[in-house]
């Protein structure tokens, strides 16, 4: 490396985070810088699903931060932690094409909406490279015709279990996928998950599909979008080259397929994955399928195909609620290097409601509002990023509100809360609700505790010391009162 070049990556990392934050994610650190030679910077990933990330999704911002920071015509390549480093660093012509890894480092993969499988498709292997880093290898027995490797589907390195955040909405979801990732073909077999847009299926398809790549020996694994599916099916027709399509998904271990609800009025395709399904079903090969909705409420599916389906596990990934929402704003920052603190990832989680891929597009405005305030994240820019005014008074807290959040956080009744009853499961949650009825309310005492069963003002105040005592001795449950404070 020429001394001249030792501290462009550090600059490039500067540059990319305060001009292109939205790409920018915490494992950038791992990169290391090669040298730049011939006008090409080359720079070494951690594994290859990070190099084909970054061909991917962020070639053409990093071509953009080495110019500036130069100011010279330069342009970046990526290669894998096992790919030799180019000749031309140690005095030798360069040769191979940018990128270092062939026709397969062409630009502008075709990539889903939430960064998940695109419509063209690649089957992977994983061999022992180091720490269980992930090669690819050709595709299977017969190869496509004109093409021997195609590596443009897009796998997120971020999507893996670890990352995966855990909530009552998606717990039966995860558990099956770890499930299938340890044992395939035996655990679940098919698995399908459904679920709106942008609640994390791809998140869990892809967190598969990674874990068994770390295996040694891992299995064949072909994930595919179902419009990759059938555009390549019809292309075969039209070619004449139906046995290399079938070859191509039937010779594997693991079939992956997104969105098969676009099977919908597709009769031909439809046969043709029922046999497909058959034959790896028979063969004990696992088969992963994911929908916006279960089986039975598939349009236009034929009801084979929605038996076969119904035979193993259907598992839904539901909304998050607000909690969970919580641990998925911090989780998601702390990936992208931004430092969250509670009360914005609560104000962020309370704001955002509708999906993960929503939840992602508020961090990046917040991180982005940050950067141009040059100033800390904190609730306050979170509101002036999100569109809020931070001068503008807060609406006016009614008890009813307090009584829906605490009645939703907790799953008790109305009726307990407003009763005499006295168990620990339902006095702890009165008390909260009283507590905060003093606080955020203009109620009196009185007004207070007639509201939970005409109690009188003495049980207000000792409802208030109690949970006021216990915040200033119980971080956690502090953090509770004031998750629940964030939400009306």
């Amino acid at each position: 490396m020429n001394d001249a070049d030792a501290l462009l990556w550090p600059e490039m990392l500067t540059y990319l985070r305060t001009n292109h934050a939205e790409i920018c994610r915490q494992w950038f650190e791992q990169i290391e810088e090669l040298g730049a030679n011939a006008g090409v910077l080359t720079l070494r990933t951690a594994s290859d699903i990070h190099k084909n990330y970054l061909e991917r999704q962020c070639a053409d911002r990093f071509d953009e931060a080495v110019r500036d920071v130069t100011g010279r015509l330069l342009s970046v390549q990526f290669i894998g932690p096992k790919d030799p480093a180019p000749a031309s660093l140690n005095g030798g012509s360069r040769g191979g094409p940018r990128g270092g890894s062939g026709a397969g480092s062409e630009r502008g993969g075709e990539r889903a909406a939430d960064g998940g499988p695109s419509s063209s498709n690649v089957e992977m292997k994983s061999g022992a490279l180091g720490e269980g880093a992930p090669t690819f290898r050709p595709s299977l027995r017969p190869p496509r015709r004109g093409a021997g490797y195609n590596d443009k589907l897009l796998i997120n390195p971020d999507y893996t279990f670890d990352n995966f955040v855990v909530g009552p909405e998606n717990k039966m979801a995860h558990a099956a996928s770890r499930a299938v990732a340890a044992t395939p073909g035996r655990a679940y077999n098919p698995l399908f998950v459904h679920g709106g847009v942008g609640l994390g299926k791809s998140h869990l398809l892809q967190a598969i599909c990674l874990e068994l790549m770390e295996r040694d020996p891992a299995p064949w694994i072909h994930y595919v979008s179902c419009e990759a599916f059938s555009t390549e099916f019809f292309e075969a027709v039209q070619a004449g080259e139906l046995n290399d399509f079938r070859h191509r998904f039937r010779d594997v271990d693991v079939l992956v397929i997104d969105d098969i609800h676009f099977l919908t009025k597709r009769d031909q395709t439809q046969e043709e994955f029922f046999h497909t399904f058959n034959a790896l079903f028979q063969a004990g090969k696992q088969i992963v399928l994911s929908s916006d909705a279960p089986p039975s409420h598939i349009p236009d599916l034929e009801q084979r195909l929605v038996s076969r389906f119904n035979s193993g596990l259907v598992v839904e990934v539901m909304a998050p609620g607000y909690e969970t929402r919580i641990q998925i704003v911090k989780n998601k920052a702390r990936l992208r290097g931004v430092e969250m603190p509670d009360d914005a990832a609560c104000y962020v989680a309370a704001k955002v409601d509708t999906n993960i891929r929503e939840i992602e597009g508020a961090i990046t405005r917040v991180h982005m509002q940050s950067i141009t305030d040059q100033s800390a994240i904190d609730e306050s820019l979170a509101r002036r990023a999100l569109g809020a005014d931070p001068a503008e008074p807060k609406p006016e807290v009614r008890i009813t509100n307090i009584i829906d959040v605490v009645i939703d956080h907790f799953g008790v009744k109305l009726t307990d809360l407003l009763s005499r009853r006295k168990p620990k499961s339902i006095a702890m949650p009165r008390q909260v609700c009283m507590y905060l009825a003093r606080e955020h309310t203009r109620l009196s005492l009185q007004e207070i505790g007639g509201h939970f069963g005409g109690r009188d003002h003495t049980t207000v105040m000792h409802a208030h010391r109690v949970i006021r005592d216990r915040r200033q001795q119980d971080d956690d449950f502090d953090r509770l009162i004031g998750s629940l404070e964030s939400r009306f």
